[in-house]
């Protein structure tokens, strides 16, 4: 995979930053609290830098701000061309629901496990999964900022049994669901085993409300997403919507339910 000119230019600034002062990387390494070893693999554009590195990095090195605003745009380069419209309303949403029958959506989903997704599902390899991991974690942060959007999610109860990334993998990702859902604006509701066809087995959606202005729509498939706007199909996914979460547990005993699925992976 080409390296994207803003994760080289990350790069380049981190050398320039560290040089400027004579720092090692071993000594940058020891000032942010990561290894010399990470350091390196940033600077050789091995590893896209998270959120916490960059900020770390931009402290130590008295960047004012200019590697994290250069990893805030290596995030909006990452994403694909027909995605980042959708994040913009995600980020922007006051509301937002979701069903996944599938996996876990890609807001609650921890790194292993949505790293295992990238390599089984998109049968991503190496570096190419960096990025686009490092993108889909850094929108959760909407659910972290002051005043997040309200967020509904049912999900289908397979998404508990999938074995994504092994036992260890789902015992983490089902303990991070039941922490996550027990945030005040967080509400999780799971389709019971055993329930026969219903109208959200045809695919995965969401519906965000902006800040002002109708509802959008979001469809996920196998090649690329489509946004929904036109009036019809909204509604035709709010009435898909209002079946599924019928079908669905109420919040307390989806909990439940989760944490003792998380118990069973062993």
């Amino acid at each position: 995979m080409s390296r994207m000119p803003m994760l080289e230019l990350f790069a380049g600034e981190l050398r320039r930053l560290r040089g400027d002062p004579g720092l090692s990387q071993e000594a940058l390494g020891e000032r942010v609290n990561y290894s010399a070893s990470l350091v390196a693999a940033v600077e050789q554009c091995r590893r896209p830098p998270r959120e916490e590195f960059a900020q770390r990095c931009d402290e130590a090195l008295r960047a004012g701000g200019l590697l994290v605003r250069i990893r805030d745009a290596l995030i909006r380069e990452s994403l694909m061309p027909w995605f980042r419209e959708w994040v913009s309303i995600e980020q922007e949403a006051t509301a937002l629901r979701s069903f996944e029958p599938l996996v876990v959506p890609g807001l609650l989903q921890t790194e292993a496990y949505a790293r295992a997704l990238y390599e089984g599902a998109a049968q991503l390899a190496g570096e190419e999964i960096e990025q686009p991991l490092a993108a889909r974690l850094a929108r959760q942060a909407v659910l972290n900022r002051p005043g997040p959007p309200q967020f509904v999610a049912v999900l289908d109860h397979t998404v508990l049994e999938r074995p994504v990334g092994g036992p260890k993998v789902m015992r983490e990702q089902l303990r991070h669901l039941a922490d996550v859902g027990r945030r005040p604006r967080v509400h999780l509701h799971l389709v019971p085993r055993g329930t026969g066809a219903y109208p959200g087995l045809n695919g995965a959606f969401v519906l965000a409300t902006p800040p002002d202005g109708d509802d959008v729509g979001y469809l996920d498939n196998q090649l690329h997403g489509t946004i929904v706007e036109r009036t019809v199909d909204v509604n035709s996914l709010r009435q898909i919507w209002e079946s599924v979460r019928a079908e669905a547990m109420p919040h307390g005993a989806t909990l439940a339910a989760i944490s003792e699925a998380a118990g069973q992976w062993t």
